[in-house]
């Protein structure tokens, strides 16, 4: 465990300060457009599907932005990139309490997906990577517990300030919010250090260096593919899973409740890693949360949607994608080590953000044109996908 001093003064100062920073972050430009952008269409006469568009394309800008946030972490650090992240949101933040016109509005979630890219757990991620090296996966871990309270705390305020302000307001509180916060936390807490000054201390200590796979070829294209498969999942179903159940039958105050679950279940499902997954592979908790993921679908697939058999598909997904959420920055970091650990994660994190904007929109289209029942079947399809993929990846000879 990290001293009181190490938290305050040494390395593990950046989980405090990530931890914070990523439920802001999380809550003002991520969690907040479910409940704004209807506000926003509806008085623009635009409509929801332009209105959440914008959105998606937030999203996609970030993806294509991704492997050069990661290779800017390598090289500068966390702390200069991802205070340019929270600069440029508060800014786009800023723009879309002011938009007026379709073309504006789109402008602005361009500026939003960049500062985007360089504000949530990815370069997060890259930033304990740079910071702790090999050792960063129970960094990881412990702030993606922070994380995991980002819609808890997001939703209730966003709700609470459009009340009182409307949505322009609400968005330039948040944008005050982040320079106020995020910005000095990143530009003057975060740990400048890197590494190799942190393995120095334990220069005395032989230990044996794991082996490696090369950052290319096909086991880097099956972790990627894996990813990007599973990104189509909780994109998807978090813009659509509760509408469809409540056309499947189940009353709306039940609904309410089942998607309750979620959350807490991603949180129970992360101290369990915390707790007793020091001493599995990375790769087998990412099988492993797939899987169980799989067999949620199979759950609803044979027992239909009834109010219980949908709590337990809520609670078994929720676990899923928080063992997923630490999978994306360990996975990478135990198969191809910590050099250049910001680079890679951005390759790995553009198709993934380029799969999230795109599948709120394909699983709507499936579900309009076929039927609530296809478009479950395919994020299933897309979760057995991932799973293959991840059972194909062979670690390298001699790892544990």
């Amino acid at each position: 465990m990290p001293s009181i001093r190490d938290i305050l003064t040494g390395p593990w100062r950046a989980l405090p300060v990530l931890g914070l920073t990523q439920i802001i972050a999380w809550g003002t430009i991520f969690y907040s457009p479910v409940l704004t952008v209807p506000l926003i269409a509806a008085e623009r006469s635009w409509s929801l599907a332009f209105g959440m568009g914008g959105f998606s394309l937030g999203l996609l800008v970030a993806g294509l932005v991704s492997p050069f946030v990661g290779r800017a972490i390598d090289r500068y650090g966390g702390h200069v990139v991802m205070t340019a992240g929270s600069l440029v949101s508060a800014a786009g933040l800023v723009g879309l309490a002011q938009v007026e016109r379709p073309a504006t509005y789109l402008a602005v979630w361009v500026v939003l997906g960049a500062g985007l890219s360089a504000s949530l757990y990815d370069p997060s991620f890259a930033t304990l990577g740079r910071i702790f090296g090999a050792a960063a996966r129970r960094p990881i871990t412990v702030l993606t517990l922070a994380g995991g309270f980002a819609s808890t705390v997001g939703w209730p305020t966003t709700h609470l300030l459009l009340g009182l302000v409307g949505w322009r307001g609400t968005y330039l509180i948040y944008a005050v919010l982040i320079v106020a916060v995020c910005t000095p936390l990143h530009a003057f807490a975060l740990p400048r250090s890197r590494a190799v000054s942190l393995e120095g201390a334990a220069a005395a200590r032989p230990a044996r260096t794991p082996p490696l796979l090369p950052a290319h070829g096909k086991a880097f294209v099956l972790v990627t593919a894996a990813f990007t498969a599973y990104a189509f999942v909780p994109s998807a179903l978090s813009a659509h899973l509760l509408a469809i159940f409540g056309r499947g039958g189940i009353d709306p105050a039940t609904v309410v409740l089942i998607g309750m679950l979620f959350g807490p279940a991603q949180v129970v499902a992360r101290i369990g890693e915390l707790a007793f997954g020091r001493n599995l592979h990375p790769l087998d908790i990412a099988r492993g949360a797939v899987a169980l993921l799989v067999a949620a679908f199979l759950v609803l697939a044979l027992a239909g949607l009834s109010a219980s058999a949908a709590a337990l598909f809520a609670l078994m997904f929720g676990a899923a994608n928080g063992l997923i959420t630490i999978a994306r920055g360990a996975v990478p970091l135990a198969l191809f080590g910590a050099e250049g650990y910001g680079r890679l994660l951005g390759r790995i994190s553009g198709p993934w953000l380029v799969m999230q904007s795109a599948a709120p929109l394909v699983l709507a289209f499936v579900a309009e044109r076929l039927s609530d029942a296809a478009a479950l079947a395919l994020a299933a399809l897309c979760a057995a996908i991932a799973l293959a993929c991840f059972a194909a990846i062979r670690r390298p000879a001699g790892a544990t």
